[in-house]
Formats: structure tokens, sequence, C-alpha cells
């Protein structure tokens, strides 16, 4: 299926690893340019120019950190200095957190808030004139299935992932006129190099290996019995930036291998 991307240029946060990096190979794939920023220097330009040269497209990696605005700036101004502006935003920067309500203190609330939502923000209204003088654009969300469905262990992830969905609901209705399509994705198990370190600890304590560890949770969790791999999940994303979900706007898509327990 042609997609019609090549040329374009993909903003994401969190670019460097994980799914973020799984998505922009993925657009890389499709000709698209792209800008990736992380915390990590080491990590976000040695996947830059991975895929420069795989990919033969022009890209750029930006070192920051999304829960400061001046990080942001740098890398908006970065942006648009070498490109011109943005076709595509992905928010994707995020980690889950651990804690209980009860004895997390504000400033972890005040920290995943910026984290998670704010840089959303920040970088959304950032990207959106750009996008406006090029005749419309994309902004992909990714949130989490603990939006809806969530986990015990990390109450502000789950509250701050479900901040994200309205959010995205609120920006596609004010922002459709303008022909910028803006859609939230949830995703459920997907084995991110995070996954992979915690099964690491948890399997240790229990006498299994990582993979041992991960192929039960997604049996115990998943009717499809497995996590998704972040390429699989980055299919979907590539898909959602492309004139063939011309008529996707303000919706929230689950990729979770049937995990969600309720319908939506």
């Amino acid at each position: 299926m042609e997609l019609g991307l090549s040329n374009q240029v993909a903003v994401i946060t969190g670019g460097s690893s994980g799914i973020g990096l799984a998505v922009a190979k993925g657009l890389a794939a499709e000709g698209v340019h792209l800008a990736i920023c992380g915390r990590n220097e080491k990590k976000v330009a040695d996947a830059s120019g991975m895929m420069k040269k795989a990919f033969c497209v022009n890209t750029i990696g930006v070192p920051a950190d999304v829960t400061k605005p001046d990080d942001i700036r740098e890398f908006i101004s970065r942006v648009e200095k070498e490109f011109g502006g943005a076709d595509i935003l992905i928010n994707n920067a995020g980690f889950g957190s651990e804690e209980t309500i009860i004895e997390a203190p504000d400033e972890r609330w005040q920290y995943y808030w910026d984290l998670l939502v704010m840089s959303a923000v920040r970088m959304s209204r950032s990207i959106v004139p750009f996008m406006k003088k090029r005749g419309g654009g994309v902004i992909l969300n990714n949130a989490s299935i603990c939006a809806l469905q969530p986990l015990e262990h990390e109450p502000i992830y789950n509250v701050t992932k479900a901040a994200m969905v309205m959010f995205s609901k609120c920006l596609a209705s004010e922002l459709i006129k303008y022909n910028i399509r803006v859609n939230c994705i949830n995703p459920g198990l997907i084995r991110t190099p995070a996954w992979e370190a915690g099964a690491a600890s948890l399997a240790n304590r229990e006498g299994i290996t990582a993979d041992e560890y991960l192929k039960r949770i997604g049996a115990e969790y998943t009717p499809i019995g497995r996590f998704a791999t972040p390429e699989e999940l980055a299919n979907f994303f590539v898909f959602l930036c492309s004139d063939r979900a011309s008529y996707c706007v303000g919706s929230t898509y689950y990729v979770d291998g049937g995990w969600l327990r309720v319908t939506t």
C-alpha cells in the first residue's frame, strides 16, 4: 500500500529507543525525514546516524529532557533551522512509575505531569504553527491501555495517561479545521527495553529467565498470548500518519492483543 509519506518531516520525542525508535524507523522506511530527541545524547546521536545511513533520509538527533521547557524550545529551534517545520508530531516520550497515591509527594506527581502531559501540550503548541503554514499535519499521542485499565502499582502513570487521552480529543476538535488530524494510541504489552530491564530484575527473584517471565505475563494477560514487538505497534502509527487514515480524527485506538477487558 502506497502511503504517500515520502519527503514529509516527522518530529518524535523519545525517539532513540523502544517504541519511539521503531516508529522513527517505520516512517524513515517510507521516506520521511526525522527529528528525534531523547535524554541520552549518545543514544540520540547513534539512532539518528543509523537511520540516516540505513534509509537515506535527513535526520537530526537532539538531546532533550521534555520535562524542561527550555529543552523543548531548543529542540523546536533545531527543527525549524534544519527543516523549516514539520508535518508529523509523535508525542511519545515517557515511562512508567511505581508508587502509592498516599505516599507519593507532590514533586513526583508534578514530574510525571510534565513528562507525560505538559510535554505533549508544549510540543503541540510549538509544532502546530508550522503545520498550519504547510496546510495540515498529523499529531499522534502515545498513551497507554492504563488510561482506562489501570495497573495498581503505577497510579500516577494511569492518571496522566488518562489525561493524555482527553487532551488528544480536545486538541483534535480544535485543530481539524486546519486539516491537522490528532489521534491517540493506547498500547498494551509492548516488548521494549524498559520492559526487558524490569523483567530481568523480577525474573531473577523467581529464579527464571527474563524471557520466561515475559512469556508468562503475555500468556496471562492477553488473549493473543504474547507481547507485541515495537515494530508491530509502529506499523499502526505509520498508517495513522498517512492520508490512508484521512477520516481518523479524535479517536483513541487500543493496540493491545485483546488485553482490554471492556468495550470502548
